[in-house]
């Protein structure tokens, strides 16, 4: 095992970092083989800070630039090279009137395969969609079976179209004990071509991240339960139904003694699974052994490709990181 250390950051309130941008955390090695994904030289850059509770990055490709929530402020912000940091969208996941408890905002964002922006919103409970004739938000799910979702975590699209999303009770004011909860299960559900919504996978306690592999044929599913800290893999077939879950990766053992459990995760084109965990982002090879870890020294909540598909960005905590690989993210 072989740490490489870098500076320690600075933090700069609710701005962008100017380039050259501060460099904080390490990357831990467990296996030589992550040397072909990760440069030894390679340094995890903090872009911009200040943020409550940063989540659900997304590339926005035909603009260059990175959008992501903040869940506590019910903000999406961007960022770009040229332009810095500004608000996007607010609010971008509680529209009613009062307070919704800590975390009201949108958490992960996606755009569909025609790119349009796609939204888990806590405080709406519901997954919606800007779309790009009106610019004005639609429902795209916010029941099953006639009972509210608790509060729509994270999602991806597979290659027909179809939306997978995860339903933890995490945006709830009272969490699972919530009196306005409905429905007994932390389910992750499917959006169907038709608009139809299906369970997916009805038997995790707490489906947080969720991704899909380069080719499509198998959905990961991160777990944020203490005792069971898993990333669970599924088979998909062509019609994008789920069948029987096999445990991918337990990191409850790292839990244990580092902060943070398995959360939001993507996958590259060589297999690879990039998943936030304990410490900061867990790569795990196709066979399910961890090859080394990103310590970014903060909870890390989530990742996206950007780019042209080589740079790992992190919402950690209040900051927004990036890292350069040498691998590229499934969708570039």
């Amino acid at each position: 095992m072989k740490i490489l250390f870098f500076t320690a950051l600075t933090c700069c309130l609710a701005e962008a970092q100017q380039a050259p941008f501060p460099t904080t955390g390490s990357i831990e090695r467990f296996d030589p083989s992550l040397d072909q994904l990760i440069a030894p030289e390679s340094k995890i850059e903090v872009i911009a800070s200040g943020f409550t509770w940063s989540e659900g990055p997304v590339w926005d490709k035909a603009n260059k630039r990175l959008l992501f929530s903040d869940v506590p402020e019910n903000t999406v912000f961007q960022w770009s090279m040229k332009d810095g940091l500004s608000v996007f969208l607010k609010p971008s996941g509680y529209t009613g009137v009062g307070d919704y408890g800590g975390e009201p905002g949108s958490n992960g964002l996606t755009f569909d395969n025609q790119g349009r922006l796609l939204f888990c919103e806590h405080g709406d409970r519901r997954v919606s969609m800007i779309t790009k004739e009106s610019g004005g938000k639609i429902t795209l799910a916010d029941k099953f079976e006639g009972k509210r979702f608790n509060s729509p975590n994270d999602l991806c699209v597979h290659s027909s179209g179809l939306i997978f999303f995860t339903d933890p009770p995490y945006g709830l004011p009272g969490k699972e004990n919530d009196p306005r909860r409905e429905t007994q299960v932390f389910g992750v559900y499917r959006i169907n071509l038709n608009g139809t919504i299906s369970m997916a996978v009805p038997d995790l306690k707490r489906p947080n991240g969720v991704t899909l592999s380069h080719d499509g044929k198998t959905l990961f599913v991160a777990q944020s339960h203490g005792e069971e800290a898993w990333v669970m893999s599924y088979p998909v077939d062509d019609q994008g139904n789920v069948g029987k879950g096999k445990l991918f990766y337990d990191a409850t053992e790292l839990a244990k003694t580092d902060k943070g459990l398995p959360d939001g995760l993507k996958t590259d084109t060589k297999g690879n699974v990039w998943c936030t965990g304990p410490g900061g982002v867990m790569v795990i090879n196709p066979q399910g052994k961890l090859l080394g870890r990103i310590l970014t020294g903060h909870r890390t909540a989530n990742c996206a490709w950007g780019d042209d598909g080589s740079t790992l960005y992190l919402t950690a905590d209040y900051y927004i990181m990036r890292l350069q690989t040498l691998t590229k993210g499934s969708g570039f």
